[in-house]
């Protein structure tokens, strides 16, 4: 009840502030034709101005996502008028040299050089709404990418060059997102945070990221929600469910909002898998983003979340073919029994920006999450394992005709967890005269986590109860003696944990553009710091920890007829261990693990070149990555399980290439290969696979139209990834399963029929004439019907004392009807 309280209490604060989100900013140096800055320069845009300094520099705050004719003058000079259109949030630097004898009209549309230098991917937010995808949105985009793999298309985690779902960071307007703690069942867990329809701006970085950027191993997607300018709305629909939103802004144009609603039943999708279920998976969240700017000076923000995510679950049958064409075998079981999950999230985070000077500006920002979810389970499977006849024309043909093992399983949970996360953190950022700009922030976070874990399986083959092998029991061999040891689960798991974690991070970097000779040379350079501390019930020997992250990017762009940039990023990148992190195998909170550590090495290279007298894009990347004090897991349908003791060594090295443009006019497309190799030590036993060793990946996302019917659009999503490692019973040796699941190949393809393709040649009052876009689209999952396996289910075979691997395979191909409609 407390913790309820204290949650209404800090929501009723954070709802009572109101949000802006930036402008837009063109920022850079006038130059006379001797090199020489030029003082007193008039830049105006006929509604903003400001002038150039004694040394040439100039800043100016723009509109954003619209054409802005910028002019520039000077009694003594000849005017520059050029054409700019800014994303949100976007920081130009255009540098213009200014001539004494002619004008200059650069009527070009200028995007921003400042992510390229990073080694960002950005994503076009239109992109992601029209490409198909089971759980389609910003994460099915990245599953394209090279280094981005995932096996399971009913996911949204993703797994980036060799790390987990959990060493991924995500933000939204600034603000880092969490995931659910419980999620496993059903091979999924709900609708990612991210409302595709709300979306401005869509960042990605593999790795290597800079230090402003927070404590994980792997990657960063920063995402940006729009802000509106005029009244807007959106509209989807189809069998899997719908959504909508809404764009407002006041007459003075200080107040503004967006808000969307959405609601998913998966139903469809896990129907046409193996296991034959009576299935309910639902979901539902509400989210705004509310804007205002009072003065020129503040500007606020508040972005709010509440989702209500539930699973009802009754297996029945399900039957697995698998082994060779020599020998195959299937296994039938018959289910008994239900399972019963949910959880519910509220999220709230305001953040104002102060700008002091034109140079300065500092922001602050509060968050909240809070989660409950509970895991409810009894559900008894009675199986078959044996061999499949294969008699053309059988009676019998592909039955199970002799069973090599019988038994049953039981399976019983009652985990409930309830988490609430504060945050508290202030950012600054300084620009000297654009000869250098400083970035720091320091943050603070509060976790309360209340869990209980109670889960216990046993398991009964041929009439025997099976003793667990990690307990010192009597050996079982009846019938021939009778068994006079205790009758004990299988596995069994209890534990109560009421714990407190307390962190101080922060960051400080600097930037800074010069010159090497002729060519362009940027560097960033900075630290991060986190300190953390566990506490709470029955934790008396808890140590502070702290750790410091050193981070670097150097970024050359030669004086070449080519347009390239090269790139190099090195850093320590340390992951302080989340509560998950800290649960061991039998759900005991051990409180001194340490931030698993790894150094990375990017080298990469990004080349602009047009082909077909279009443009395109050719990125590469070499990567190693060198870990440390390792907390290793086991995978389990999409639930990570640690074993919190810090026991590995790990190493992840590769390549990645992906080629992006105008492949057909209009159009963006892109296909991408990547080459990882991942492993671990345990103990010093030797290198093994890591869960997460991918090994091969190529991606493909196609636009395309037909020319005679320009109206009917194609897009297609298709992933071929080489076969994971299939995993290990979670109280096993992982060094006895080394086996690998099947290959995964997967492709979504979309038709859709736009109505409005031809509205601007329509005449006024056309009832078309409403929407920017009215489309109906047909959508067909895993057009080629491959079976995808995400993870295996552990038989033993009763006569031969053998475990047998049988793969969970994942949905079939599934058919789907969406319309969608934008005001």
């Amino acid at each position: 009840m407390r913790t309820k309280i204290n949650l209404l209490s800090l929501l009723f604060v954070l709802i009572s502030f109101v949000s802006y989100a930036q402008t837009a900013k063109i920022t850079g140096v006038i130059l006379d034709e001797k090199n020489n800055p030029v003082e007193g320069v008039l830049i105006t845009d006929k509604v903003n101005s400001t002038k150039s300094t004694k040394e040439g520099f100039y800043v100016l705050e723009l509109p954003v996502n619209q054409k802005v004719v910028l002019v520039f003058s000077h009694p003594a000079y000849k005017k520059i008028t050029a054409s700019f259109q800014l994303k949100q949030y976007e920081v130009l630097e255009y540098n213009p040299v200014i001539s004494s004898t002619f004008e200059q009209i650069d009527d070009v549309i200028i995007t921003n050089n400042k992510r390229r230098v990073q080694g960002i991917i950005s994503i076009d937010p239109e992109v992601i709404r029209k490409i198909p995808g089971a759980n389609a949105g910003v994460e099915s985009i990245l599953k394209t990418f090279a280094g981005v793999n995932n096996n399971n298309e009913l996911s949204s985690g993703y797994n980036v060059r060799g790390g987990n779902y959990d060493e991924n960071l995500v933000y939204v307007n600034e603000v880092e997102i969490y995931r659910p703690f419980l999620v496993r069942s059903g091979q999924q867990e709900g609708l990612s945070f991210t409302n595709t329809d709300l979306v401005q701006n869509v960042d990605f970085s593999a790795g290597g990221f800079q230090a402003k950027f927070g404590d994980k191993l792997s990657s960063v997607l920063d995402i940006t929600y729009r802000t509106p300018k005029k009244f807007g709305a959106s509209f989807e629909a189809s069998f899997l469910g719908g959504s909508a939103s809404v764009d407002l802004i006041s007459k003075n144009k200080k107040w503004t909002a967006i808000t969307g609603i959405r609601y998913r039943d998966n139903s469809l999708l896990v129907n046409s898998q193996e296991t034959q279920t009576n299935y309910t998976p639902t979901f539902a969240d509400v989210q705004t983003n509310v804007n205002f700017t009072p003065s020129d000076k503040w500007q606020f923000s508040f972005l709010g979340n509440v989702s209500q995510n539930r699973y009802v679950y009754k297996p029945l049958t399900r039957q697995t073919n698998f082994g060779t064409v020599s020998e195959p075998i299937a296994l039938l079981i018959f289910y008994d029994g239900q399972e019963n999950d949910k959880y519910q999230t509220l999220f709230g985070a305001v953040k104002t920006t102060f700008s002091a000077t034109e140079n300065s500006n500092y922001k602050l920002i509060l968050s909240t999450y809070h989660t409950q979810e509970q895991e409810h389970y009894d559900i008894d499977a009675a199986y078959f394992l044996g061999e499949v006849d294969t008699s053309i024309g059988s009676e019998t043909f592909g039955d199970v005709t002799y069973s090599r093992g019988i038994g049953s399983q039981l399976n019983h949970a009652r985990n409930d967890l309830d988490a609430l996360i504060t945050n508290v953190e202030i950012k600054g950022n300084h620009n000297a005269k654009k000869k250098f700009q400083i970035d720091w922030g320091l943050k603070y976070t509060r976790e309360d986590i209340r869990d209980r874990i109670v889960e216990w399986e046993v398991i009964d083959s041929a009439g025997f109860s099976i003793n667990p092998p990690i307990i010192d029991l009597p050996v079982n061999d009846q019938p021939y003696n009778p068994y006079v040891g205790p009758l004990v689960p299988f596995q069994d798991v209890r534990a109560t944990n009421f714990i407190t974690i307390n962190r101080f991070s922060g960051y400080t970097q600097f930037n800074t553009k010069t010159t090497l000779g002729e060519n362009e040379f940027w560097i960033n350079a900075g630290v991060r710091a986190h300190n953390w501390t566990v506490s709470g019930d029955d934790i008396s020997n808890a140590k502070s920890q702290t750790v410091f992250s050193p981070r670097a990017q150097f970024s050359l762009k030669p004086n070449w007829k080519q347009d390239m940039v090269f790139r190099f990023s090195t850093g320590f990148y340390y992951q302080p261990p989340f509560y998950r992190e800290l649960r061991d195998q039998d759900g005991v909170v051990q409180p001194n693990v340490k931030a698993q550590k790894s150094v990375h090495f990017v080298l990469s290279n990004d080349y602009n070149f047009k082909m077909w007298n279009r443009p395109f894009k050719l990125v590469s990347e070499a990567y190693y990555k060198d870990m440390n004090d390792v907390n290793t897991y086991t995978l389990e349908n999409v639930r990570i399980r640690y074993r919190a003791n810090n026991d590995a060594t790990a190493y992840a090295y590769g390549f990645d290439a992906r080629i992006n443009g105008e492949f057909v006019p209009g159009t963006e497309s892109w296909f991408s290969f990547g080459y990882l190799k991942t492993e671990e030590n345990q103990d010093n036993k030797g290198f093994i696979a890591r869960p997460t060793d991918q090994l091969l990946k190529f991606g493909i996302l196609f636009q395309d139209y037909m020319p005679n019917i320009p109206n009917l659009k194609l897009y297609l999503n298709l992933v071929y990834n080489t076969g994971l490692p299939g995993g290990s019973p979670s109280y096993a040796d992982v060094y006895q399963y080394q086996s690998r699941l099947r290959d995964y190949r997967r492709a979504d393809i979309g038709f859709s029929y736009v109505f409005t393709e031809k509205n601007a040649s329509r005449p006024d009052g056309h009832w078309l004439k409403k929407f920017k876009d009215l489309s109906l689209g047909f959508e067909i999952f895993n057009m080629f019907n491959n079976q995808n396996a995400i993870t295996n289910t552990w038989v033993r075979d009763a006569y031969t004392k053998n475990q047998y691997g049988i793969p969970n395979y994942m949905t079939t191909r599934v058919f789907n009807l969406k319309l969608s409609a934008r005001l």
